[in-house]
């Protein structure tokens, strides 16, 4: 086996792990043994070792001492830290995208379209009560958003923290209050209005950081 079929092999491992991570098939605190997970995702050790330390550089995973990982536990600090990089970067990308339909003048950009097909989406997966086809929306319009605001630097920041974003998503109680907010920022990036792209993110980011801490803490987030 070459170095291209180990690193294909070691994606679809991680992507596969990563799943299961988010949609909690594997649920906070589980160990994960490479050897338990080779037979599981029916390939050998080498890319599930290469797998689990990916998912461990980007936060989903504990590494443990003695070979393997722990799916992390995030506790209240872990998602007030999450919450204070990704304010400032959200609000950001919202603005950049609002002056990218500006610049764009009567054309629409394409990134625009799949922001509406999102919505559309999670509204959908909310009537069928797919909670996770939901999340897997609600994840993509932000990320169109980054997309839309045409930064590359700003594209690699958000990617760093999208799969621990999402992982704490699916366990948000109020998604028809986030879905109504994501609605009212679309529009304003459409109308290409910075500012109010800008406030509105703002008020969505603070938004989900108290249903976050509700949801996962079960205690009044007055920080």
């Amino acid at each position: 086996m070459d170095g291209t079929q180990d690193s294909s092999l070691a994606d679809r491992a991680r992507d596969e792990v990563r799943r299961r991570v988010v949609d909690r098939r594997y649920p906070p605190g589980t160990r994960l043994v490479e050897r338990e997970v080779a037979v599981e995702l029916q390939m050998s050790r080498v890319p599930v070792r290469e797998a689990l330390r990916s998912l461990a550089a980007e936060g989903l995973l504990d590494t443990l001492p003695r070979g393997g990982a722990r799916v992390r536990r995030m506790d209240r600090a872990d998602v007030i830290h999450l919450y204070e990089v990704w304010e400032p970067l959200a609000v950001q990308a919202s603005r950049l995208a609002a002056r990218r339909v500006t610049e764009a003048g009567g054309r629409q950009p394409a990134a625009l379209g799949e922001l509406t097909r999102a919505l559309d989406d999670a509204e959908a997966a909310a009537a069928a009560e797919d909670g996770s086809a939901e999340v897997a929306a609600n994840t993509r319009f932000h990320a169109g958003v980054v997309t839309l605001a045409g930064n590359p630097l700003l594209s690699r920041m958000m990617e760093q923290l999208g799969w621990q974003l999402q992982f704490v998503f699916g366990r948000l109680h109020d998604p028809a209050h986030m879905r109504a907010q994501h609605a009212v920022m679309l529009r304003h990036i459409a109308e290409g209005d910075e500012e109010a792209s800008a406030a509105g993110t703002l008020l969505h980011v603070r938004d989900s950081r108290a249903a976050a801490l509700r949801s996962l803490f079960t205690q009044s987030p007055a920080d």
